[in-house]
């Protein structure tokens, strides 16, 4: 029995065709036809073509980082190298992977779908913020490939601005290219939410997906035009001597700090929400019940939005700030994890006496939940000033940002992928395969970063690539872990890629799920509705009748 539909038409859509390339029309086979392409369809296959360049380039880097700290010894690269290593590693993988997966490739494919839309509300735009991330990665690939640079993914002054002789302005130019890419796409969704719902499709209809990626979007106009006024400041100090940072030329170093971070930390929500909100719709699909306190959830993602502007100084805790003004950003900063821990609790909730499917976006919800919650518990240590001062420039930090950054939104990237991976290109994955993935990468993770936290809080300083021979057995456990980590990643690229010709063709539905975007073909037609949706119903209507079996099982 399919589940309970929220609609009350019945859409007469025409049959799925047969292969991805020709799902769209206007001749879509054609390379002219893909790069000139205003569907939000295609543009969010564009963009999981890009980001999987932009992660294979990071992880490369980040094994040469970890093949270097097997030995205490820095045998294997010298320190400027090591230096542009994980510059590369942490530009790459924050501006260039973490911040546009999620919203760019899944919220580009499913927002209009969603909201019962045939697409975004500006779709030129939607191409040109595609246009725009590409420069600005070719920006940064470039910088690197003419010698690198060296400063760290932070670019703290005034060593950026004055005195390391790397390529700062063109990889600061890569990043401003990405980050004006990221205020299009989240405007963008902004305007699609406020005027292309479907009829009957109000607000407390909405899937909690679109509240996460509504709450980002937000985010990303409001912080990310601080970013670009920042790197303009210190590429204007580094080109034509204008002290701003620089106390030699009357700046204040600290000021580029607060003006980072005041974008940064807003970033790592930017990073984490949408895969809370892939999560939200992960949990309540496996579990066949409609999502616990939903209200409480969807509000929780505006409240992370808003409180995370307030929280920016605990970056700051060893900056010379007063002892009053830290006071007041460690309240803020446990404050900021009160709603985080709502939707954990929700999601927990949820789960109870449901009939769990563990089916692969499943394990990846699952392991999202432990890893994020690890994750954020340690982040409540760095958020009390007296033990932030004994861990900063720490692997403890290193081990926290990765269990947010990796162990949640990656895990809740790769359980968006596999859940609408079907409905994208038409076809299903092997299964087996996929669970095995999310088994391996949670091993792999938890291997890798764990052992960091213990040598973080014993003294470990990150960002050398040499260092005190009774910290070799953390490190050669991390290194171990990465190779089975790599493993994990690799394995659905693999089957992911096959599955584009030899899997079974997908049904409309194969997961039983409510939602509209389940209610296409897949994968969906050019402009995804033959008929305008009508929407009477809450999200989630799981009940006793929607139980069945699903195709994956």
């Amino acid at each position: 029995m399919n589940a309970t539909l929220p609609q009350t038409e019945t859409l007469e859509i025409p049959k799925p065709p047969k292969r991805l390339l020709t799902y769209f029309e206007d001749g879509g086979r054609t390379v002219g036809s893909w790069l000139l392409t205003t569907d939000h369809k295609r543009i969010g296959i564009l963009y999981l073509y890009s980001i999987v360049a932009f992660f294979t380039i990071g992880a490369i880097a980040a094994a040469i980082m970890r093949l270097e700290l097997i030995t205490p010894a820095g045998d294997l690269v010298t320190s400027d190298t090591y230096n542009k290593l994980f510059t590369i590693h942490g530009t790459v993988m924050v501006w260039f992977f973490l911040i546009p997966s999620i919203p760019s490739v899944l919220g580009n494919f499913v927002v209009p779908l969603m909201l019962g839309a045939r697409d975004l509300a500006f779709p030129r735009l939607n191409l040109l913020s595609w246009y725009l991330f590409n420069l600005g990665g070719l920006l940064a690939l470039y910088a690197i490939a003419i010698g690198g640079v060296d400063t760290g993914w932070t670019f703290y002054t005034p060593y950026s601005s004055t005195f390391t002789n790397t390529h700062v302005v063109t990889m600061v130019a890569g990043v401003f290219m990405a980050g004006f890419s990221s205020i299009l796409t989240g405007l963008n969704f902004i305007v699609t939410t406020h005027k292309m719902r479907a009829p009957g499709l109000t607000w407390f209809r909405l899937p909690l997906f679109l509240w996460s990626n509504y709450a980002t979007s937000v985010i990303l106009v409001m912080a990310t035009p601080v970013l670009a006024m920042t790197l303009v400041l210190l590429s204007i100090e580094r080109i034509w001597g204008v002290g701003v940072f620089d106390p030699q030329l009357g700046g204040d170093p600290v000021l580029f700090q607060h003006l980072f971070w005041f974008y940064s930390h807003p970033a790592v929500y930017i990073m984490i929400l949408p895969g809370m909100g892939v999560v939200s719709e992960l949990v309540t699909c496996f579990a066949r019940k409609p999502i616990f306190g939903y209200h409480f959830v969807a509000f929780a993602s505006m409240a992370i939005a808003l409180i995370g502007f307030f929280v920016w100084g605990h970056h700051m805790f060893t900056s010379g700030a007063s002892v009053y003004s830290g006071l007041v950003f460690s309240i803020t900063s446990y404050l900021v994890a009160v709603p985080s821990a709502i939707k954990v609790f929700n999601w927990t909730m949820t789960l109870h006496r449901g009939r769990i499917f563990l089916n692969t976006p499943m394990l990846y919800a699952l392991g999202f939940i432990g890893l994020f919650t690890v994750g954020g518990l340690t982040g409540l240590f760095l958020a009390a000033l007296a033990l932030d001062v004994h861990v900063t420039d720490t692997y403890f930090v290193v081990a926290h940002f990765h269990y947010i950054m990796v162990g949640g939104m990656v895990t809740g990237f790769l359980g968006g992928l596999h859940y609408w991976w079907p409905k994208i290109t038409g076809r299903l994955y092997p299964e087996s395969l996929g669970r095995l993935a999310a088994l391996i990468i949670f091993i792999g993770f938890n291997l890798t970063f764990f052992p960091q936290y213990v040598m973080g809080y014993l003294g470990m300083v990150r960002r050398y690539h040499a260092y005190a021979p009774e910290f070799q057995i953390y490190h050669v456990m991390s290194s171990a872990g990465a190779s089975i980590l790599g493993v994990g990643y690799l394995l659905p690229l693999i089957y992911l890629i096959w599955s584009l010709k030899h899997g079974k063709k997908a049904p409309a539905n194969p997961w039983n799920a409510t939602g509209l975007e389940w209610q296409t073909p897949s994968p969906p037609p050019k402009h995804n509705f033959a008929q305008t949706p009508i929407v009477t119903r809450p999200p989630y209507q799981y009940s006793a009748e929607t139980e069945e079996h699903m195709v994956y099982g």
